[in-house]
């Protein structure tokens, strides 16, 4: 694996509430974006009451909206949320409104990257994101069940089956190794099973798919998931209908699915999954993908540095990891391919709703300290010279990511005192250090001054 280009210029991005310099008071927030003829729609205020009663404690505010969420960007400056929640109707949240909604929350300051932690709220009606909104209780992914390749060390259990090879599959049970298995000629009725069981906390998907279902095979004849009217069910290669319904919480990422996050309409495959299947976060893109890094690099962060980030953690760093690769430049096809992924990934659900893999293997280590106004990011490798090489290469734009660390607080960045060397960029709520281009066999320190903008 080839490390990124070296940055010629270290980055602190000293920008802290307004485009002015003004410093923001106040605890880490929670904003709750809705437009005005949601909050007059049947059922839906109530979505809106729930988020307030379970975010209590962090002074939950909303901002309401008449022609477009942009008007709510004077209060987002003025408070500065660390989470930003945009609870949508299906009927709003479509491919415009995800893309109005990562550029609006990239103008909170004068950086390129997203300044608050979003994520959309909506389900097949105001019942079923009234669900996702009262969820409260933390996620701990313990089991994963996978259309496509995963890198199953990572994870406590589950089981992969391959898209491009008829019968590979790979199962890994609590307390042991992953195992090779010969898998079913056709999967779908197995993928249900999993799906409908009450015990998978994460389903990962690949392949071709559009707004109303997945072609499960990709490489050979397989089954397919279809959906409507908030329904979900599979039909195998031989035209049998396999019912799908859960209700555990649980999280899906069609990493490598075309058109999987695009809410079109009442039939849409993202709101049976929400309905249907107890999905309480997604991400999927609004559009046919091509290029990948916005899917897959979300195995890069959630699966592959399993119990480091939340899912919505995972989303921004991927997130961040994009911006910052487009702003050091690349090739023509790249900076294309990232263009094109940069406001396509929705992200569905309550954005500080905690889903993560369950603690486990870890390449690298991170840790981060203050000390009398002296904050420190230490990174140790873990594992020689494949310590910042990919677990896993399957799918699109693998490997290559930063390491990001999101900040305890908000913070005003200073003087860097040590490790320039590694071109860190430092915002005031995270941090990204480019992946050296060779692994370092010693830990590596970011040292820099800082005072809270909180």
């Amino acid at each position: 694996m080839s490390g990124p280009t070296n940055i010629l210029a270290i980055t602190v991005l000293v920008v802290c509430g307004t485009s002015g310099g003004g410093l923001v008071a106040g605890p880490p927030g929670y904003a709750i974006v809705v437009s005005e003829q949601t909050c007059a729609s049947p059922g839906w205020e109530d979505v809106v009451t729930a988020l307030k009663t379970k975010h209590h404690a962090r002074g939950p505010f909303v901002t309401t909206w008449k022609r477009s969420p942009a008007e709510s960007l004077p209060a987002l400056i003025g408070r500065f949320p660390r989470h930003t929640c945009f609870v949508a109707r299906p009927e709003e949240a479509g491919r415009a409104f995800v893309e109005e909604v990562h550029q609006l929350t990239r103008r909170l300051d004068d950086d390129p990257y997203t300044d608050t932690q979003w994520g959309i709220l909506t389900g097949f009606d105001a019942a079923n994101a009234l669900t996702i909104a009262t969820t409260d209780e933390p996620l701990i992914v313990r089991q994963v069940t996978s259309g496509t390749e995963l890198a199953m060390d990572r994870v406590i259990a589950g089981e992969w089956y391959s898209e491009v090879v008829r019968n590979r599959m790979v199962r890994k049970l609590a307390g042991g190794d992953a195992v090779e298995v010969e898998g079913p000629d056709d999967t779908t009725a197995a993928l249900a099973a999993r799906l409908s069981d009450g015990v998978t906390d994460l389903f990962v998907t690949s392949g071709h798919a559009t707004e109303r279902g997945w072609e499960i095979g990709y490489a050979y004849r397989n089954g397919l998931f279809r959906s409507g009217g908030g329904r979900l069910w599979g039909v195998d290669s031989a035209g049998r209908t396999i019912p799908i319904a859960s209700d555990n919480p649980k999280v899906w990422l069609p990493v490598g699915n075309c058109l999987a996050g695009h809410i079109d309409g009442p039939d849409a495959l993202a709101l049976a999954f929400l309905n249907a299947a107890g999905v309480r976060q997604m991400a999927g893109y609004t559009v046919p993908t091509w290029y990948g890094y916005a899917g897959w690099g979300l195995l890069d962060y959630f699966v592959e540095q399993p119990g480091r980030m939340t899912l919505n953690e995972a989303f921004h760093a991927n997130g961040h990891a994009l911006v910052h690769r487009l702003e050091h430049g690349g090739s023509p096809r790249d900076v294309r391919g990232l263009l094109h992924d940069r406001d396509s990934m929705a992200f569905y659900g309550d954005p500080a709703w905690e889903a993560r893999l369950a603690p486990g293997r870890l390449q690298f280590d991170q840790a981060f300290i203050e000390q009398d106004g002296v904050f420190t990011l230490t990174i140790v490798p873990r594992d020689g010279s494949r310590s910042f090489t990919p677990v896993s290469t399957n799918g699109s734009q693998r490997g290559g990511r930063p390491i990001v660390h999101f900040l305890p607080q908000r913070l005003w960045p200073g003087e860097i005192l040590e490790g320039g060397e590694w071109n860190p960029v430092i915002t005031d709520t995270f941090i990204l250090v480019p992946l050296p281009q060779t692994a370092p066999t010693e830990p590596l320190a970011i040292v820099f001054r800082g005072r809270s903008c909180e």
